[in-house]
């Protein structure tokens, strides 16, 4: 699931799952909230907005934390030579994106394009991202924000983009570049 925590008049994308804290920054009244939010986006992006209303709840990112890589450690490997190098070369391509993908996971490239199409997609118009908002928990593509306003009494600081993958792959039609 794609997550955006924005902070007052910051964007950043997250892709960790939200847990339930209470906000670490001071919080201030804000009198010119509109009655109607369709996102915290367009709430953190309001004029006067300082710091986190009390009325919502900010879970910190921890896994957005930047850590430092020895230059030179990430590998980059010739996918060219997959198909037109011998086959000694072949095997031992083979055997790097292997080495690669138990050392590193899988390939940061891929992470950076999702994150880039998770971005393109919360910086879309709202009434672009209305199209996504799901009636039901259950909906293959679903955007929106904590809000149920009838029920909850603090709302989670965050908005979401939550797509089925398995067994069927869905993906929203916007932005281009999620798919």
């Amino acid at each position: 699931m794609c997550e955006q925590y924005p902070y007052p008049n910051h964007s950043s994308l997250s892709l960790s799952m939200a847990g339930e804290t209470t906000s670490p920054l001071p919080s201030n009244t804000f009198p010119s909230q509109p009655t109607k939010i369709t996102s915290i986006k367009t709430l953190a992006e309001s004029p006067g907005l300082t710091s986190i209303p009390a009325t919502h709840t900010f879970t910190p990112d921890l896994h957005g934390q930047v850590t430092s890589v020895p230059e030179g450690s990430i590998p980059v490997i010739d996918y060219s030579l997959l198909i037109s190098g011998t086959p000694g070369q072949r095997s031992e391509i083979v055997h790097e994106l292997g080495r690669a993908c138990q050392d590193w996971g899988f390939f940061m490239k891929l992470l950076s394009l999702i994150l880039d199409g998770c971005k393109g997609f919360f910086d879309l118009e709202e009434e672009e991202k209305q199209e996504f908002k799901g009636n039901h928990v259950l909906d293959p593509i679903r955007s929106g924000t904590s809000f149920n306003v009838s029920v909850e009494k603090v709302f989670y600081w965050r908005d979401f983009l939550k797509v089925f993958v398995h067994p069927v792959f869905y993906s929203p039609t916007k932005p281009a570049g999620l798919r």
